[in-house]
Formats: C-alpha cells, sequence, structure tokens
C-alpha cells in the first residue's frame, strides 16, 4: 500500500485515558487554569496534533506558524478546547492499535519530546517545536497498524513497533517509515514546516538536501527513548549510539545522556507522565 493510500485511509488515533479525564476536571471550572491545560494536553500526542491543527487552520488564518500548545491556548477558547477533549478516543493498553502496546507508546513518546525540547536548548533550536516533534514523532506507527492491519504488525518478528531498528525494518518492508506517515500528518495539520521536516527525515536526517537540526534532534532523542524501552545496558547505548548525527549537532554520547530530563532508574511502568 503507498503511503498516500495508507493515509487516504478514514481511523481516529486513540488518546491517553489519563490526559483525557483530568483534562475534563480541568476544563469543567468555570476559569481553567490553562497552565495545567498546557500540561495535561502536552502528555498525549493525539490531542496536541488535534489542538494544534485547529489553531493552524483556516479559523484563525495562521497556518504553519503555531508550533507548540502553549500558542495554541492562546488562540482557541475554552469551548473549543472542550470539545476537542470530550470527542477524542480513549485509548487503552491492548485493543486500540492491534500490535502496539499503548501504555508504551504513550511513555516513550513523552519521554522522546522532554528529551528533544532538552537537546534543542544545548543546541540552540526552537524548544516548543522540538518539544512537538517529540510528541508526535510516532504517530505514523499508529497509522501504519491501523491502516495496513494485515501486513504491519507482522513486523514485530523483525523488530518491534518502538524498537531503535523499526524505521529500517519498515522501509525495508514496506517501502516507507513511521516517519514519513508522521510527516503526512503534520502536514495535514498544516504544523510549521520545520517541524514537518523533523518528523519527515527523523529517521534518516542525512537524507534531505538542507540538513534539518531539529530531524537530528528528534533522532537522538527518539534513540534513547527507544533504548530506555528495550533496557539497552551502557555498552549497547554506546555500540547504537547515532554518532555521525551527534557530530553534525555537536553532541557526543555523555552528552545526550548527560542531559536526560527523567529519572531513568524509574521503571518504565510506573513514569506518572508528567510534563
Amino acid at each position: 500500500m503507498e503511503l498516500s493510500a495508507l493515509m487516504a485511509q478514514p481511523m481516529v488515533l486513540p488518546s491517553l485515558p489519563r490526559a483525557v479525564a483530568l483534562l475534563m476536571t480541568e476544563l469543567a471550572h468555570d476559569e481553567p487554569n490553562l497552565r495545567r491545560v498546557n500540561q495535561f494536553i502536552g502528555m498525549d500526542p493525539v490531542l496536541t496534533g488535534r489542538v494544534l491543527e485547529l489553531a493552524n487552520g483556516p479559523v484563525f488564518m495562521a497556518p504553519g506558524k503555531v508550533a507548540g500548545v502553549p500558542e495554541a491556548l492562546a488562540l482557541l477558547s475554552t469551548a473549543q478546547v472542550r470539545q476537542i477533549v470530550s470527542s477524542a478516543r480513549l485509548g487503552t493498553t491492548s485493543r486500540s492499535v492491534p500490535g502496539v502496546n499503548m501504555q508504551q507508546f504513550w511513555r516513550c513518546s513523552l519521554n522522546t519530546a522532554k528529551l528533544a525540547r532538552s537537546l534543542a536548548g544545548i543546541v540552540h533550536q526552537n524548544q516548543l517545536a522540538a518539544y512537538t516533534a517529540g510528541l508526535l514523532h510516532a504517530l505514523g506507527e499508529l497509522v501504519l497498524h491501523l491502516g495496513d492491519p494485515e501486513r504491519v504488525p507482522h513486523l514485530a518478528t523483525l523488530a518491534p513497533p518502538l524498537d531503535v531498528r523499526r524505521a529500517r525494518v519498515e522501509r525495508r518492508v514496506v517501502g516507507y517509515t513511521y516517519a514519513q506517515a508522521s510527516a503526512a500528518l503534520a502536514r495535514r495539520w498544516q504544523l510549521p514546516q520545520g517541524v514537518v521536516d523533523a518528523l519527515q527525515y527523523q529517521d534518516a536526517p542525512f537524507e534531505n538536501k538542507a540538513y534539518e537540526p531539529l530531524a537530528g534532534v528528534i533522532h537522538l532523542a527518539s534513540w534513547r527513548a527507544r533504548a530506555r524501552e528495550a533496557g539497552m545496558g551502557e555498552k549497547e547505548l554506546a555500540v547504537s549510539f547515532p554518532g555521525e548525527v551527534g557530530v553534525m549537532l555537536g553532541l557526543d554520547i555523555d552528552m545526550v545522556l548527560q542531559q536526560d530530563p527523567i529519572d531513568w532508574h524509574v521503571k518504565p511502568e510506573v513514569a506518572d507522565y508528567m510534563v
């Protein structure tokens, strides 16, 4: 199936139930706390995408301008945010997207976003755009699983959905990767071009004619978050570190690991999803 055909299929991506519940409670107040609303939306890739889609849409006549949830909330009314949240499809661990552990997906997405924001600060890139791209970076994986259920779930025998090798396997078997699908979503939502490019080239930053530093940031952040999910030790981290991307950004493995804004000693299953 071609990417265009995949993207043309109707599908509803699931949201993190905890984020939806927290938002519904906060938005029920006469004057919701925007800091908490921003925090809760920023826990979930799908809610973030929908909020940014509306903010970059024709209503506000600012396509390609709004890169992050805080900027979007400055434009959207409480009623608009409430409508997005109330219509969200709630996800579950096992049945929302066949072949994908959704708790792991949400955790890895959030960790990638946090790392991307931290690394972007070091290399003087837009931290808000980095967080958004990091959070949305794997949405294409959900699209692949929902849109091609006969073939894609079986790729787990070669590399699980959040394996550091996953993009290479998808490119070889499917012909494109979750990165291209994530970028297609961002393009449809009229997100800023820098975010679209970061998603498009995240798995292969040097494919772009003009190297996009933010794509390299997402590449490194995704590598670290996925390595955590795989339980990699020091030797495995050293062997798998994307050195060429690090060199382009002026980052070595020690700099990347030392900048982790996450307590990696806490077991993944007890992650608190706070941003």
